[in-house]
């Protein structure tokens, strides 16, 4: 139902839009005097300023937790309705007490709320909440607020999203300072005399301790910092004061401030650099396989040798195995049927990134896009489980299609309810709700399901991928394997293609999961995507050229493995991105990393496995129908 609901709404707002605006992304037009909502979000931490700045934790934390002693609206808060995936990726939007009111300034120092008693549990809760550099997250019509900063390579400003919950720069690194005012300036576009549009939110939060006797005054240069101590209560006073100033950015613009890329050129380099390698990797391949190959079935194919000459050696010698049934199929078919799912929602998800409808304004709709696609292209991975299935000999397939719709989601279920409950146990915002989980069971198990049963009952009346050779009746001794061609050490060696040419934009992808930052350059993701598909294709292949010629026919689990090497990689790259930006000290936080980083590896050896592995098969058939077999 909710996914119905989605799809309705969705729907309704690509009818009612201007032809101009994408779904869900429709301008909203103020008059004077009308209210402005400010919603707030979910604290999370976020990496300083500095280059050497680590994040210092994985746990985000509900604006109005009991322990922050924020002012809360009368009436208590009411959270605001999020979709799928804003509420898997921790947003927790709730109303705020802050009265705002279209292009009128509040020149006076108002009064947000006084906090009386501040306990020092409270107190110290906050300043560990501000050493671990927690930001805070408001959104004004669908804008994050954010500090305007320079970029100090090219002297270009940009909008920050985020602003610090207090300050711990000396000299307030032993005892922390609480920010308590805010300095808000809002940014109006009027594309009409008497109608105006919000095109930027930006905060500048101060610190000031004032007598609460006195009228505040918000002068955050010559007032004294507000330390909260730890040893006994102290009453805290919240201000803020309105700024509105017009713009000349449109609205259709408005998220250009925000959505700042630091050093393109890193992502051009990184592009150029992939590029090179695919191309250089593509043309040794294949004039190594044109010749070799080439030059094999030339003389495998000539009619004035004899047989014992035909006989040889090297990959012909195993045309009569190469089809053989291997260990495990239904294993085998089960994981490439659930990459091949997955590849299909990672295709069809960048492309509507890069046509624009996965808007940054709509907020989880890449997750929601992810989810929803992954559940319609369950037939999919049944068809391509079930094809596989019985053309490497699988008679049960029954259970393969079973295991095919409900293996990866229940596995994949299972990891993530434990990781939820650390996030439970810490209190944190981002733990998701029983509702949500049920939703995501009725999406893998109620959709994703019956579909993969669909897609597995049309292939298996597709029937088995014809076989140009058959298979012998008593299989044939395999000789020493050299070492390079071992697994392990085929899965790093080929691993490490693919890797390098992604691993730059896997510095911004783990930034944009696990520090909080918008991930945009769709454009370098969808190149940088499919050079590692290619990448993986042609890599797996050569080793798979190689492993037969050695004389050894089980290249099944080879191919996937070898295809999946990348994931070896990621797993050491994102240890190193633990170590050099990361300063975890909990340990909840440690064993979330962890765990989201393993849970990365092990969907990217799906998808790369399931790319080797078919782009093998499908070599090997071509090879071996080019042979004469007698």
């Amino acid at each position: 139902m909710y996914l119905l609901y989605v799809a309705g709404v969705s729907l309704a707002l690509a009818r009612s839009a201007n032809a101009f605006y994408l779904p869900g992304a429709a301008p909203r037009d103020y008059r004077e005097g009308d209210k402005v909502e400010l919603f707030v979000n979910a604290l999370t931490p976020m990496l300083a300023g500095t280059d050497d700045a680590k994040l210092k934790s994985m746990i985000n934390y509900d604006y109005y937790n009991p322990k922050f002693r924020f002012c809360e609206p009368k009436g208590g808060p009411k959270q605001q309705r999020e979709s799928l995936g804003s509420i898997l990726f921790g947003d927790r939007i709730f109303n705020s007490p802050y009265d705002i009111r279209m292009v009128q300034n509040n020149r006076s120092c108002e009064t947000l709320c006084v906090v009386n008693d501040m306990q020092p549990e409270d107190s110290k809760f906050l300043n560990d909440r501000i050493r671990e550099d927690y930001a805070l997250n408001w959104l004004v019509d669908g804008l994050p607020a954010a500090e305007m900063k320079m970029d100090t390579r090219n002297g270009e400003m940009f909008f920050d999203m985020g602003f610090n919950l207090g300050n711990n720069e000396p000299p307030y690194n032993t005892m922390p300072a609480l920010n308590n005012h805010y300095e808000i300036v809002l940014r109006y576009h009027k594309p009409t005399p008497d109608l105006y549009r919000v095109v930027g939110v930006l905060v500048w939060p101060s610190s000031i301790d004032e007598p609460l006797g006195e009228n505040p005054s918000c002068d955050g240069d010559s007032a004294k910092a507000l330390v909260l101590s730890e040893d006994e209560p102290r009453s805290v006073r919240y201000t803020y004061r309105i700024t509105w100033s017009e713009s000349d950015t449109p609205w259709a613009t408005r998220w250009d401030n925000y959505l700042h890329i630091f050093d393109p050129r890193i992502h051009w380099f990184s592009l150029v650099n992939s590029l090179v390698i695919v191309v250089f990797l593509c043309v040794m391949v294949s004039m190594i396989l044109y010749r070799s190959v080439s030059r094999d079935i030339y003389r495998y194919n000539a009619s004035d040798l004899s047989e014992d000459v035909q006989e040889d050696w090297g990959w012909k010698l195993v045309h009569g195995e190469v089809f053989r049934t291997p260990s495990n199929p239904m294993v085998l078919s089960v994981m490439v049927g659930n990459g091949a799912q997955l590849s299909a929602m990672v295709v069809i998800t960048l492309v509507f990134a890069l046509l624009g409808f996965l808007s940054p304004s709509n907020r989880g709709s890449l997750a929601t896009v992810m989810m929803v696609f992954w559940s319609l292209f369950g037939c999919v991975g049944g068809y391509v489980s079930s094809r596989v299935y019985t053309s490497l000999g699988g008679v049960n397939r029954r259970k393969n299609a079973f295991l095919t719709a409900t293996l990866l989601p229940t596995l994949v279920f299972a990891f993530v309810f434990l990781l939820n409950l650390f996030l439970i146990m810490a209190d944190s915002s981002g733990a998701v709700p029983f509702g949500t989980m049920l939703i995501i069971v009725i999406l893998w198990y109620g959709i994703s399901a019956p579909l993969s049963a669909i897609g597995a009952y049309y292939g298996g009346k597709h029937g088995t991928i014809h076989h140009p050779v058959r298979v012998n009746q008593i299989p044939r001794q395999i000789p020493p394997s050299p070492k390079y061609l071992r697994p392990w050490s085929a899965m790093l060696m080929s691993g490490i293609l693919p890797f390098g040419a992604a691993f730059v934009e896997l510095y911004f992808v783990l930034s944009s999961l696990f520090a909080s930052r918008a991930y945009y350059a769709f454009g370098f993701l969808a190149l940088t995507a499919g050079v590692v598909g290619l990448t993986t294709a042609t890599v797996t292949i050569l080793f798979t050229y190689f492993i037969l010629c050695a004389e050894e026919y089980r290249w099944h689990w080879r191919a996937f493995l070898t295809g999946g090497g990348s994931a070896i990689w990621l797993i050491a790259y994102g240890l190193f991105y633990w170590a050099s930006r990361l300063s975890l000290d909990s340990f909840s936080s440690v064993v979330l990393y962890l765990g989201y980083l393993f849970l990365l590896a092990f969907l990217d050896f799906l998808v790369t496995g399931t790319i080797g592995f078919l782009a093998s098969y499908w070599a090997v058939r071509k090879l071996y129908s080019a042979i004469r077999v007698d």
